[in-house]
């Protein structure tokens, strides 16, 4: 049933910002394991029972907030891949506010500190996950990308389905999803959001 799958809540990117990182995570995310457009996450596991809360409270949170922008920066080693770390005080006041909103909502996962980044590069041997950091430490991104609204998806055990998008006040443009990767024939699934 389709309400007892995850939620997800990700930031939605003007489309110059989204096909450069989506190119890197193209380029170093295993084909196999790369299910998912590049994105910068806010929450990785809200329950699709209270979707209509949810929907509501991301409506809110949308409709008097205007387009903001996020530095990309430095390249963040995560053991097995590296991201690459997204600032904005505009995006962490929001998060920060959504948070306190969805708390009885909040998985373990979505209660840590929330520290922004695009996954370039995950489930990767700790030795080429390093020299990708190393690589993109020598030739850094220069990127600010400019915000336009919040994506929900649910999460389908590996890739994740478009439920709403929710556009920013002034935001230029129809706000739309990002496309998946192509599909690969096989994956191994491991049953966890990327």
């Amino acid at each position: 049933m389709l309400t007892d799958l995850p939620l997800i809540v990700t930031l939605a990117m003007d489309e110059m910002s989204f096909l450069v990182l989506d190119r890197l995570r193209r380029r170093h995310f295993p084909p196999l394991r790369n299910l998912v457009p590049a994105h910068v996450t806010l929450f990785q596991r809200l329950p699709g029972t209270a979707e209509p809360a949810i929907r509501a409270e991301l409506a809110a949170a949308c409709r008097d907030r205007p387009p903001f922008c996020v530095a990309c920066g430095r390249p963040r080693l995560l053991g097995r891949g590296v991201a690459l770390a997204m600032a904005s005080p505009e995006l962490l006041d929001l998060r920060s506010r959504l948070a306190e909103n969805f708390q009885p909502l909040l998985a373990a996962q979505d209660r840590q500190p929330y520290r922004p980044h695009v996954t370039i590069q995950n489930k990767v041997a700790p030795d080429v996950a390093r020299s990708l950091a190393e690589e993109l430490e020598a030739h850094p991104q220069q990127l600010r990308l400019t915000t336009a609204g919040l994506l929900l998806w649910r999460y389908l055990a590996g890739p994740w389905q478009p439920v709403e998008a929710y556009p920013f006040a002034g935001a230029a443009g129809a706000l739309r999803f990002p496309p998946a990767p192509p599909r690969p024939t096989s994956a191994p699934g491991n049953g966890e959001p990327m």
